[in-house]
């Protein structure tokens, strides 16, 4: 039986991990390679042939957006899904990607169900979400624990910043300010936008504190960070999931929840932006 493959393009190794978790508990026939950044995806792309193509937009050498014109580029390349998951959702951005013949559109953070739609919509109009049906469903408790490992093991190798900047050393890299004034921001999960004030800032990571709702954050799940730099034009997105949760005062009906969320991003541009509002706060 014909073999149904989707190449996965992320420079944050634990979306990458969330993208092919989710992937294999809903097609476990699908095969499965993945790129860390869209240099690296074009030469797999030059020799091996995808039925699905999954990418983020801001990556180091080779943006998505890049690697998308390159691709429709290509002989025979115009049709094959090509599905951007990013922060990136303005109006403006969307159209960029559209005109480059993007093939469909996940804003990150998602959900498992938003995923999964958008990426049964793509195979299905290709005609190989049928193959995928047809195969036998093979569960395995050795590739859940393998699963499990995957994202454990990229959390621990991701949790020290050690991406190195252009002229930054080391010590500047695990710098943390704690902010004299915090910074109001946004915390944007799957389903909900929470309002916060960022209280503590490294480049490894956030404390914010955020007004309990009814939809509160829950551990290891993905989310973006938007923070204004400046002007009111001007906002860092940082993609991450949530490390640490807790009560802000030591009572039940608590009305505030710190929330700690570790970055993901390797992207160098996103880091000196980062870096720039570290400096400013300090």
């Amino acid at each position: 039986m014909a073999k149904v493959s989707a190449l996965v393009v992320d420079d944050a190794p634990f979306i990458r991990d969330l993208i092919k978790k989710a992937l294999r508990s809903h097609f476990p026939g699908l095969q499965i390679e993945e790129a860390v950044n869209g240099s690296k995806a074009r030469q797999l792309l030059a020799r091996t042939s995808f039925d699905l193509i999954l990418c983020d937009w801001e990556m180091p050498e080779m943006s998505g957006l890049e690697l998308l014109e390159w691709f429709r580029g290509q002989p025979g390349q115009q049709k094959t899904p090509f599905i951007m998951v990013t922060s990136r959702g303005d109006r403006d951005n969307v159209v960029q990607a559209i005109q480059a013949g993007v093939s469909d559109y996940v804003g990150k953070p998602f959900s498992n169900e938003q995923l999964i739609s958008k990426v049964s919509k793509a195979l299905h109009r290709v005609g190989k979400l049928e193959l995928l049906r047809s195969r036998p469903v093979q569960t395995s408790v050795g590739h859940a624990q393998e699963s499990v490992s995957a994202l454990l093991g990229s959390r621990r190798s991701s949790a020290p910043a050690t991406t190195a900047r252009p002229g930054a050393g080391a010590q500047e890299d695990h710098r943390e300010v704690q902010l004299r004034s915090p910074v109001r921001a946004q915390l944007r999960l799957a389903e909900v936008q929470l309002p916060c004030v960022i209280r503590r800032l490294s480049l490894r990571d956030a404390q914010l504190l955020v007004r309990r709702n009814e939809r509160l954050p829950s551990l290891f799940e993905s989310a973006v960070l938007d923070m204004e730099q400046g002007d009111e034009d001007a906002v860092v997105r940082i993609n991450g999931y949530l490390h640490a949760l807790s009560a802000l005062e030591d009572r039940l009906e608590s009305e505030w929840v710190l929330v700690t969320i570790r970055f993901v991003d390797q992207d160098p541009a996103k880091l000196e932006s980062l870096s720039l509002l570290i400096a400013a706060a300090g």
